[in-house]
């Protein structure tokens, strides 16, 4: 019994193998009072995420002292929130020379330039909601109404587009596309007004995935007026613009070129899918970026590439070996003004 008391004691409490130098873990001292400067600094010894949040704001400082060509990618629900006066804020500064979004990452900037969204509840029943005309992303109420006078501001624009297009033979880009709605709305409060503004170019290679391919669907299926007389061989009324084209393979080769030229990269990317792979294979055609900041709650178990960590996008060439880079789970609401605060807001 002895015995196998002293082994279980042996094995309860092994010697340990320690490094010489490490990082003891510590949090933030309340008794020091509250100062919000040193409470973000004490996350890079508090562990877990509060340390990949540390190392997140790290390698964004690196990157703006290193004068780096930086990426910004957010996916659509990011714009719904508050976020949006985040991204605007940058893009204002000329703090960011590359943004990749998503169709409802554009059409809702402008709808909010029209009319705000509201605050609403995640607990809100759908079907209630769908009765009323008010749409819900997680706790925020858009209602109907808002596309309405979306459409009212895009349609009369896809007209002059389409009458461009008809005189010059040029199709435009979804780049392109998303700096005219930035001029035409002429708001200080829009990201893209800025972005047009500073010439930071803006991809949406999913442009239709959301309102506005709606309406260029409706735009281009749109039978004419009375008033309309043009016919075809038939004597079947024609429709208005089914020939109005966005091109996306030339927002393809500006932005691979601009990769290209850089002589050094950094991604920020805030949430998955389109945008995320996006920025990442054009940078793969430089061998990789050199910094990386990833924030989203994707997992990796099912293999897709929302979920992948920096590594794995190491092994397809879009991260450099010996990049600086850190993936962040977490809610990018809470944690990329925090981000901002400590990069870019001094």
């Amino acid at each position: 019994m002895k015995d196998k008391l002293r082994e279980g004691k042996k094995n309860v409490l092994r010697e340990s193998d320690e490094p010489k130098k490490y990082t003891a873990i510590r949090g933030y001292d309340f008794n020091q009072g509250v100062d919000y400067e040193k409470l973000l600094d004490s996350f890079a010894t508090t562990g877990f995420q509060a340390t990949n949040l540390a190392h997140a704001i790290d390698i964004v400082k690196q990157m703006r002292k290193d004068k780096v060509t930086i990426y910004l990618g957010y996916t659509s629900n990011m714009v719904t929130s508050g976020l949006r006066d985040v991204f605007r804020y940058l893009v204002q500064h000329k703090m960011v020379d590359v943004i990749v979004t998503t169709a409802g990452g554009v059409e809702e900037d402008i709808i909010k330039c029209i009319e705000p969204f509201m605050l609403g509840s995640f607990e809100a029943p759908g079907a209630e909601l769908r009765k009323k005309g008010i749409n819900r992303t997680g706790n925020i109420f858009v209602p109907n109404s808002r596309y309405c006078r979306f459409e009212d501001f895009l349609m009369p624009l896809l007209d002059k587009m389409a009458k461009e297009q008809r005189e010059t033979g040029y199709i435009i880009t979804p780049s392109e596309f998303t700096a005219r709605l930035g001029k035409e709305i002429d708001n200080p409060e829009s990201i893209y007004y800025w972005a047009q503004k500073n010439n930071i170019p803006v991809f949406c290679p999913a442009l239709t995935d959301g309102s506005m391919g709606d309406m260029i669907y409706f735009f281009k299926s749109r039978k004419p007026t009375v008033s309309d007389d043009a016919r075809n061989s038939t004597g079947i009324p024609t429709y208005k613009n089914p020939d109005f084209s966005i091109d996306i393979t030339n927002d393809m080769k500006k932005l691979n070129d601009l990769t290209f030229d850089a002589k050094k990269t950094g991604v920020i990317i805030l949430g998955a899918g389109v945008v995320k792979h996006h920025i990442l294979n054009a940078n793969m055609m430089r061998n990789g970026c050199d910094y990386a900041v990833y924030i989203n709650n994707a997992q990796e178990f099912d293999g897709s590439d929302a979920g992948a960590r920096p590594d794995e996008a190491v092994s397809w060439g879009k991260i450099l070996p010996a990049s600086r880079s850190v993936k962040v789970f977490g809610d990018a609401t809470i944690l990329f003004p925090l981000i901002v605060a400590k990069c870019f807001g001094k």
